[in-house]
């Protein structure tokens, strides 16, 4: 089970989010200002909106098998792993908050920043920047993706430590932990104008990190199997 969940809430996620790709450029839309954003959205309409929903609620699904890993692998009394696990499905959750908002939050304003005046317009575009940088860049983005490389750094050394898994495996959850943390460049300058960024950092960096998890997924499978056979 958490094996075959890993694979399929990370390939149901990747759809969601290219189809959200395709229809709203995202992310590459996140670092754009309101007037940019807020009209943009509108036009998606309600289809934009429930490709949102999509989104978030299938990266929910993720904190399923990673609260079920460590059963999974035998390793329940694994300190570091159960901390990690808790670090991870925080993540998940920070991650959500950060996507549900385009549900819940993002749609009235866009609706008042269409009807508004020039006033209600600059009070709605300060607002949008309040609640994306909050929600968006802080929860979502910075706590959420730094919880996650957490958790999956520590699970990748766990495996290379107790050769429950192949070593290229941990191996390569580090280098994805690696150049997912490089993402982090992108967020920051937001905050502070000038910081380095790597354009390619968080394609890469979560392309890669999505990979590991449906590796993971398919060697827990695997496991099983050869479990089974013995």
């Amino acid at each position: 089970m958490t094996g075959s969940l890993f694979i399929a809430s990370t390939v149901a996620f990747m759809i969601a989010a290219t189809v959200l790709s395709m229809t709203f450029d995202w992310p590459d839309i996140l670092r754009e200002p309101a007037d940019v954003v807020l009209p943009e959205f509108a036009a998606g309409g309600a289809s934009l909106v429930w490709t949102w929903f999509a989104v978030a609620w299938t990266y929910a699904v993720l904190a399923v098998p990673i609260l079920l890993l460590p059963t999974a692998l035998a390793r329940r009394g694994d300190a570091a792993l159960r901390v990690a696990t808790f670090l991870g499905a925080a993540s998940v959750l920070l991650a959500l908050i950060g996507f549900l908002r385009w549900v819940f939050v993002v749609p009235a304003l866009a609706d008042s920043y269409l009807n508004g005046d020039e006033g209600t317009r600059s009070a709605v575009a300060a607002a949008w920047t309040a609640q994306h940088q909050y929600g968006g860049a802080l929860l979502g983005e910075h706590l959420g993706q730094l919880l996650a490389i957490g958790w999956s750094a520590t699970v990748s050394v766990i495996i290379l430590r107790s050769h429950v898994m192949p070593a290229w495996a941990g191996w390569l959850g580090l280098v994805a932990s690696a150049l997912y943390f490089v993402n982090q460049g992108d967020i920051l300058a937001t905050a502070v104008p000038g910081f380095p960024v790597w354009d390619l950092g968080g394609l890469l960096g979560s392309s890669l990190w999505g990979v590991w998890l449906i590796v993971l997924g398919v060697l827990l499978l695997l496991r099983v199997k050869g479990s089974r056979a013995r």
